[in-house]
C-alpha cells in the first residue's frame, strides 16, 4: 500500500515581491513562477540591461526555452523585426 502524500508548505521558498524587486535591480537572475492554475511552469527573469552574453547562455543551457525581451513598437520598427506569429493563441 502507498503511504499518503503529505501537504508540504512550500512558501518559505518562494520569495515575496519586494524581495524580486530588488534582486532585480541588483541585476540577478530569478525564477518567476505562474499560477499553478494557468501553465504552472517558471521563467528564467533578468533586467536586460544585466543581461551579459554569460546570463543569456545559461538560459540556452539550462532553461531550454525561448529567451524573450520585451520592446516597443518603435524599437520593433527600427530593428526591422516581423512578428514571430500573426496571432497569439
Amino acid at each position: 500500500m502507498k503511504e499518503a502524500l503529505k501537504s508540504v508548505d512550500i512558501s518559505q521558498y518562494f520569495s515575496s515581491l519586494p524581495e524580486l524587486i530588488e534582486e532585480a535591480r541588483a541585476g540577478r537572475m530569478f525564477i518567476l513562477v505562474d499560477d499553478e492554475d494557468r501553465e504552472n511552469e517558471g521563467d528564467l527573469v533578468i533586467p536586460a540591461q544585466f543581461a551579459t552574453p554569460d546570463a543569456i547562455n545559461f538560459m540556452a543551457r539550462f532553461a531550454r526555452g525561448l529567451i524573450c525581451l520585451a520592446l516597443t513598437q518603435a524599437r520593433v520598427e527600427q530593428l526591422g523585426l516581423p512578428l514571430m506569429s500573426q496571432s497569439n493563441g
